[in-house]
C-alpha cells in the first residue's frame, strides 16, 4: 500500500520534470532562432549601409568632376568630344541613357535621380554628338544613324562597359539608336530597354495619320496641314496649334504650364537642324531621313534580355510595341496605362517600378 502511494506520488514529479525540460528546450530553441534573426538583420543592415556607401564611391583619381567625362570620338570628319556623366557606382548594373529627338539633351532624364540611386543602380548621362554639352561640328553629313551607332560603341569602350554590366536604354529616337546598336553589338550588352519607340517608322507614321490625327478636330487638322504644306514649320502659330492639340495629349500628359522643368530645359536646347533632318518638323508623324527605317523583321535576332516600354497615350502604337516584345526572344512588355511619350513623367510609378524590376532580375 505504501509502495503504491509512493509510486503514485512519483509519477507527477516525473511528468513535471519532463514538461519543465520540454519548456526549457522550446524556450532555448526560440532564443536561438531569435539570435539568428537578429544577427541576419544586423548583417543585412550592415550590407545595405555598405552598399549605399559604395554606391557613391568615386571611380576616378585625381581632380574630381562630379562624374563628368568628355570622351573623344572619331568620325569620318575628324575627332570630337561628347559629354557623359556617371551617377553612382555599381559594378554589375551600369545604365547608359540614349535621349530622344534626335537633337534633345540628357536633361529630361534627370527624373531618374529620384528613383535609381536608392536602388543602387548606376546610370550614365550622355549627350550625343551635336547635342547638349557635346561638340557640335555643324556638319549635317554626320547626322547619320549608322555613324551614331559607332559613336555609342566608342563611348561604351571609353566607359569600360561590357556584357557583365552594360544596360542600354534608348527613349524615342534613342530607341531607334539602341535597337540598331543591339543588332550590331549585342554581344557587349547585358540588357536592353526600348522605351517609347516602334521598330518601324512607316508604321509610326501610319499610326499618327490613321489614329492620332483622327482624334483632332477637322479645323485643327486643316490648319496644321496648311502650315506643313507651305513649309511654315518655324511659324509660331504652327507650334501653337500642336502644343495643346497634340503635345499635351501624346507627348506629356501634364498641363503645359506645369511641364517638368528638366523637360522644358532639354527641349529648349534642341538642335533643330538635326531634328528636322532626321525626324521632320514635329512629333506629329515622321518626314525626315528616318522615314523608311524599319527593323521589324530583325527583332528576332536580338537575343539579350529586353524590356519594351509603351504607353496608352503615346505617339507610338502601344499594341505594336507589345507585338515587338513578342518578337524578341527574351523580352518583357511594360505598359504605362496612364502615360504618353514621356511616361517617365506622366506615369512615373509604373515606369520606374517596371524598369527597376527588370534591372534587378
Amino acid at each position: 500500500m505504501l509502495d503504491s502511494l509512493q509510486e503514485n506520488h512519483s509519477q507527477p514529479l516525473i511528468l513535471n520534470t519532463m514538461v519543465h525540460r520540454r519548456n526549457n528546450f522550446v524556450i532555448g530553441l526560440l532564443l536561438f532562432t531569435l539570435s539568428i534573426f537578429v544577427s541576419c538583420s544586423r548583417n543585412n543592415s550592415t550590407d545595405e549601409k555598405s552598399s549605399a556607401t559604395h554606391y557613391f564611391d568615386s571611380q576616378s583619381t585625381g581632380i574630381q568632376t562630379g562624374g563628368v567625362e568628355r570622351i573623344q570620338i572619331e568620325t569620318p570628319k575628324g575627332k570630337y568630344f561628347v559629354w557623359t556623366k556617371r551617377y553612382g557606382n555599381n559594378p554589375t548594373k551600369k545604365l547608359l541613357l540614349l535621349n530622344g529627338g534626335p537633337g534633345a539633351t540628357h536633361e529630361y532624364f534627370e527624373c531618374f535621380e529620384s528613383f535609381l540611386p536608392k536602388e543602387g543602380i548606376e546610370f550614365i548621362y550622355y549627350d550625343q554628338l551635336a547635342c547638349g554639352n557635346s561638340d557640335n561640328p555643324n556638319d549635317t553629313s554626320l547626322y547619320d544613324l549608322n555613324r551614331y551607332v559607332e559613336e555609342v560603341e566608342q563611348v561604351r569602350i571609353a566607359l569600360h562597359l561590357d556584357s557583365s554590366n552594360f544596360y542600354l536604354l534608348g527613349h524615342s529616337w534613342g530607341g531607334i539608336l539602341a535597337m540598331q546598336y543591339a543588332l550590331k553589338y549585342q554581344q557587349n550588352i547585358k540588357g536592353l530597354i526600348i522605351s517609347n519607340m516602334m521598330a518601324s517608322c512607316p508604321k509610326y507614321g501610319k499610326y499618327a495619320e490613321e489614329v492620332l490625327a483622327k482624334q483632332m478636330s477637322k479645323q485643327v487638322l486643316d490648319s496644321i496641314a496648311y502650315f506643313e504644306n507651305n513649309g511654315k514649320y518655324t511659324d509660331p502659330k504652327y507650334m501653337e496649334l500642336l502644343m495643346p492639340n497634340f503635345y499635351a495629349k501624346h507627348i506629356c500628359r501634364i498641363p503645359l504650364d506645369q511641364w517638368p522643368e528638366p523637360v522644358n530645359r532639354s527641349f529648349s536646347k534642341l538642335n533643330n537642324e538635326l531634328y528636322v533632318l532626321m525626324q521632320g518638323p514635329s512629333e506629329f508623324g515622321i518626314a525626315g531621313k528616318l522615314t523608311n527605317w524599319d527593323v521589324s523583321e530583325e527583332l528576332k535576332n536580338i537575343t539579350v534580355p529586353t524590356l519594351v516600354i509603351g504607353a496608352t497615350y503615346d505617339t507610338m502604337d502601344p499594341k505594336y510595341m507589345e507585338w515587338m516584345s513578342k518578337q524578341i526572344p527574351h523580352s518583357d512588355f511594360l505598359l504605362c496605362a496612364n502615360g504618353s511619350h514621356m511616361c517617365m513623367y506622366d506615369d512615373q510609378q509604373t515606369y520606374f517600378s517596371g524598369l527597376i524590376k527588370f534591372l534587378k532580375k
